[in-house]
């Protein structure tokens, strides 16, 4: 607030010095430049001054005012972004029109001068399109986690010409965890790839799996069921409301899918052993956090119950 008001008050006072240095014009008579005199050019220079202090001023001030009564942060960015915008818009236009009143030699200038520029901004103008693209659209949201353009992380930011990630995954790290680099993302990606978002709001959970080998000897039923009992008790009905959702968006579409209110196990021949996939729903980042807890479980439950579980031989118990 305090930057907003000082810009405003920068603002007045070189309007105020601008206006002098116009009316004290006649008495600098050396013509420079396009014709205008020393007291035009210096007058000129302190109103561009003042517009660009203006813009900055009333956007800190809007934008402060609108974020108070924003709870949400993902709308609070995307007010900032939209501002941003319009403050950059309205100041060059502003400037234009106040650096010089010859808007026919101008307009001249820029029309010629127009295709060479947009060959060489290109890439920012499709960045500037992706981001509008993204504003309306909303493929992805501050908060979001996605994978893009090769790199899977949650959005941090979605600039006007670039998006960035707080990466998961990656070369340092895996599981699904944090490896503390950002990535960079032009806006222009997602006008020519696809997007792969984990956890859109109004769907933020996703399939997953854990799994464990047992021997043939194993009593199957028992053991699938004690790993539906431990996903139960851990997940509650969380899973059973995320699933209701679910149900209710594929109902808005032509695909049928039975889907499992509770989890499900999956159990696999594999050559010398049995794998039980213990597939559940779980939002994206309390995924990992939530496999080890359930793999914990499991093994627990498993080893209370050495007469009915048995394991591939050559593993530890």
């Amino acid at each position: 607030m305090k930057r907003g008001y000082a810009a405003l008050c920068l603002a007045v006072g070189c309007a105020m010095a601008g206006g002098l240095a116009l009316d004290a014009g006649g008495a600098f008579a050396s013509a420079l430049a396009y014709g205008y005199t020393t007291g035009e050019l210096v007058g000129r220079a302190f109103l561009a001054c003042a517009v660009v202090a203006g813009c900055y001023g009333a956007y800190v001030l809007v934008g402060s005012f609108l974020v108070r009564r924003t709870a949400d942060k993902v709308e609070r960015h995307k007010l900032r972004s939209v501002l941003r915008l319009c403050a950059v818009l309205v100041g060059t236009v502003a400037v234009l029109g106040v650096v010089t009143d010859r808007w026919v030699p101008a307009l001249v200038s820029l029309g010629v001068a127009g295709f060479a520029v947009t060959f060489a901004l290109q890439q920012p103008l499709l960045s500037l399109f992706g981001w509008v693209y993204v504003m309306v659209k909303e493929p992805y949201e501050v908060g979001d986690r996605i994978a893009i353009d090769g790199a899977t992380g949650d959005v941090i930011d979605v600039d006007v010409l670039v998006t960035t990630l707080w990466e998961v995954d990656g070369g340092l790290v895996a599981s699904n965890q944090p490896s503390g680099r950002h990535i960079t993302v032009p806006n222009s990606v997602v006008l020519a790839t696809g997007v792969t978002n984990f956890s859109r709001e109004s769907f933020p959970y996703v399939w997953n799996e854990v799994s464990v080998q047992v021997a043939y000897e194993t009593d199957l039923d028992f053991a699938t069921e004690q790993m539906r009992a431990v996903a139960g008790e851990l997940l509650g009905d969380e899973m059973a409301r995320g699933v209701a959702d679910y149900r209710e968006q594929l109902a808005e579409t032509p695909v049928e899918l039975e889907v499992n209110e509770r989890p499900s196990v999956n159990v696999e021949p594999e050559g010398t052993f049995v794998t039980l996939r213990l597939r559940y729903l779980v939002p994206p980042k309390r995924g990992q956090r939530t496999k080890n807890e359930l793999y914990r479980r499991i093994l627990e439950r498993f080893n209370e119950h050495p007469e009915r579980v048995a394991f591939p031989v050559g593993r530890n118990r």
